[in-house]
């Protein structure tokens, strides 16, 4: 396997989170849900896995229009998501590779 693939972050409900929150800081539970378009129980679901594993932080707030929810990368979900994107990189980049050639031997053998 490619180093720096993350095979739990791969999973794509996961994997769509985390590319959410990647550019932002604090994101609201409901802007996530409409980004990945999931409903909110799969969402809370992958969240609180998310939260089990250290990627994210969670941060409940109480405010005039009632509780909301809020969600942030950890700097180690920062950290694994840049190292899994890196991962994804690179093996994208060997689809884009020609075709290696096979070696002759000599008197016409391949190797």
């Amino acid at each position: 396997m490619e180093p720096g693939f993350d095979e739990f972050l791969h999973v794509p409900a996961r994997l769509a989170i985390v590319a959410v929150l990647a550019p932002a800081d604090w994101v609201e539970f409901g802007f996530i849900r409409d980004s990945v378009e999931t409903s909110d129980s799969a969402l809370s679901k992958q969240v609180s896995a998310l939260a089990a594993a250290g990627y994210v932080a969670v941060r409940k707030d109480q405010d005039k229009r009632g509780r909301r929810t809020f969600v942030q990368l950890t700097p180690q979900g920062r950290q694994a998501f840049q190292r899994h994107a890196a991962a994804l990189q690179r093996i994208v980049a060997l689809a884009h590779r020609p075709p290696e050639q096979p070696v002759r031997e000599p008197g016409g053998g391949a190797r």
